[in-house]
């Protein structure tokens, strides 16, 4: 049987698992109990009143987190010509073509984010099994499919985060780390939920916004009030 580290069930006391707590409340405790020995993540999980199986109601964007993610990203460009110098300019990590599209295919995996042109994209969907299930298939509706490569590599280098519901209505994002304190993990998770909430589909009806809990990678999930959420 699974049993939870001595850590963990010091720091779920603090926390009351039925109250709902004010936005600042609940970044305060998740800051508090954070006790692993590393720079822990911070997370979110949204709950949506959506049905994701219908096109309509699929909510999907990014949003470029104020204070970042306070990690590193490494950033892979598809490109060719003076895009391809562009995108170094800007700080990419990798950039190439063809390339790169055969080392992918032969296992090579050491980046975290995809951008590409719109002109070399017939080529890039060929890594469509690979990419795809990782999150990481460039998409226009992301921002990661553009001309524009530039400003897509800053932004992700910044800290933009994709977020797409899954099929039980969730979305899940990084928000940051415990080091960030209150008031900048607070501004991250504001930032992401004003996105969401534009994003809110014509055809959803009832409560949008049904839950938030947030959560550090090895600590116990704190629950948001969804009101007070509205209310900022």
């Amino acid at each position: 049987m699974f049993k939870r580290g001595k850590s963990f069930i010091e720091a779920k006391k603090k926390v009351e698992p039925a109250k709902r707590y004010t936005l600042k409340e609940a970044v305060e405790i998740v800051v508090n109990t954070g006790r692993a020995k590393f720079d822990e993540t911070v997370d979110a999980a949204i709950r949506l009143g959506v049905n994701p199986q219908h096109a309509d109601q699929m909510v999907r964007g990014s949003v470029v987190l104020p204070n970042g993610l306070g990690r590193a990203v490494r950033v892979l460009v598809f490109a060719k010509g003076e895009k391809e110098k562009e995108a170094l300019d800007a700080g990419a990590d990798v950039v190439g073509s063809d390339d790169i599209i055969e080392k992918i295919k032969g296992g090579w995996l050491e980046f975290d984010r995809v951008i590409a042109t719109p002109d070399v994209m017939g080529n890039v969907g060929k890594l469509g099994k690979i990419l795809g299930p990782r999150g990481l298939m460039p998409n226009p509706k992301v921002g990661t499919v553009t001309f524009d490569v530039a400003k897509a590599v800053q932004e992700l280098k910044a800290g933009k985060v994709e977020f797409r519901v899954e099929k039980a209505g969730i979305v899940h994002s990084p928000v940051g780390k415990v080091s960030f304190g209150v008031d900048k993990l607070t501004e991250n998770v504001s930032a992401l939920l004003e996105v969401i909430m534009k994003l809110k589909p014509a055809s959803s009806k009832g409560t949008y916004l049904k839950s938030i809990s947030l959560s550090t990678t090895m600590g116990p999930g704190v629950k948001v009030d969804p009101l007070d959420v509205r209310n900022i």
